[in-house]
């Protein structure tokens, strides 16, 4: 389902004026707090009117300022799962499972429900009350309950944001699974990186209340101009792979469209499809293939563009391939080793530099494999 949004709205202090689509897959809105992302997704929810433009969702047009249009939160058919759930505390996992399922258009499906209970881990937790739960275990019931009104668009607002890492790391998989598995149009509201490159296929980058940037995740955040929105230090990129085979050492053999790359902590199984973020401070760049290095992680690659900022770094951005990722070196190293666009070099990535966190299981919508 595709979302169409071309809206602007006054605050004491503050006005947005975005423009933006999202299609299938997962949307992610990224930006600093105060950029005017969940004033998107409220307006999409219809939480929140605007003072004018036009918000559709396929061909239903939801709000339309010079219509005098604006569809009732309740009609909209979008399901919306707070950073805080906001489940009924009298009301058991069941209960309010049950409670989304009333909003449905068409009379619940007992094998969906099975299904969604089952993707979500839900089984051994439907007698319980919402007190008994843990935080991970409270989003996914909140993610169920929209999930079995049946939206046509999932609107997620820092669903994860009140958790912390461990839980984290528990409810990411969950939401890989609900991407890959239920084909549902998800906007997904965030201020963490490391998930933006785990989940989603397109990244609407906001600042000061306007659409900065927007595309493809794996374009926008290997792209030296996204530095002054993301930071130095998140700067990265996301590669996709495929699991080739797990060796006896415990590393795990990756195919890139460039090579291969070897990796702990890997638990995959062969021929699986995954999506690697890679900081650009854990990348080297040689310009002659290095001798006698620790890392096994050596892949041919070509300068395509270069990025200066205002201190003493660097932000080269590295074709591999079809694949592109970022390396953050100094002005003295870029200009020492000559680098330009159509430079021939080196990249070098330690293996133990990309933790577990940031590998997630599948692909999304559309992002190529490596065969």
């Amino acid at each position: 389902m595709s979302l169409s949004l071309d809206i602007t709205k006054s605050f004491p202090g503050f006005t947005l004026e975005a423009a933006l689509q999202a299609g299938a897959g997962v949307t992610a809105l990224f930006g600093p707090s105060g950029s005017g992302k969940t004033s998107v997704v409220n307006a999409v929810a219809g939480l929140l009117r605007p003072d004018a433009g036009r918000i559709a969702l396929g061909d239903r047009v939801l709000f339309d300022g010079a219509a005098g249009r604006m569809v009732p939160p309740h009609r909209r058919r979008v399901g919306y799962v707070f950073q805080d759930s906001r489940l009924f505390p009298h009301m058991s996992v069941a209960g309010n499972l049950r409670y989304g399922a009333r909003f449905a258009p068409e009379p619940p499906d007992p094998a969906q429900e099975a299904r969604i209970v089952d993707l979500l881990g839900l089984g051994g937790l439907l007698d319980r009350r919402p007190r008994a739960l843990s935080g991970g275990e409270t989003q996914r019931v909140a993610l169920g309950r929209a999930i079995l009104s049946q939206p046509e668009m999932l609107l997620l607002d820092e669903p994860l944001a009140a958790l912390d890492d461990r839980r984290k790391a528990d409810i990411l998989p969950y939401l890989e699974e609900l991407r890959d598995g239920l084909g549902l149009s998800m906007l997904y509201v965030s201020h963490s990186l490391g998930e933006v490159a785990r989940l989603a296929d397109r990244i609407v980058v906001m600042a000061g209340g306007r659409v900065v940037l927007s595309g493809p995740v794996q374009e926008v955040l290997s792209d030296p101009a996204a530095l002054p929105f993301v930071g130095v230090r998140e700067a990265g990129a996301v590669l996709s792979a495929r699991v080739l085979g797990h060796e006896a050492d415990g590393l795990t053999r990756l195919g890139l469209d460039a090579g291969e790359l070897l990796l702990p902590g890997v638990t995959a199984a062969p021929g699986s499809g995954l999506r690697i973020r890679v900081l650009a401070s854990d990348v080297l760049i040689s310009r002659g293939r290095p001798e006698g290095l620790s890392s096994r992680n050596i892949l041919p690659a070509v300068v395509s563009g270069l990025y200066r900022g205002e201190g003493p770094g660097v932000a080269v951005q590295l074709a591999l391939g079809r694949d592109r990722i970022l390396a953050r070196i100094t002005a003295r190293a870029a200009a020492e080793l000559e680098l330009a666009p159509g430079a021939e070099v080196f990249a070098i990535l330690k293996a133990t530099a990309v933790p577990r966190q940031s590998i997630g299981q599948g692909v999304g919508q559309g992002e190529p494999l490596s065969d």
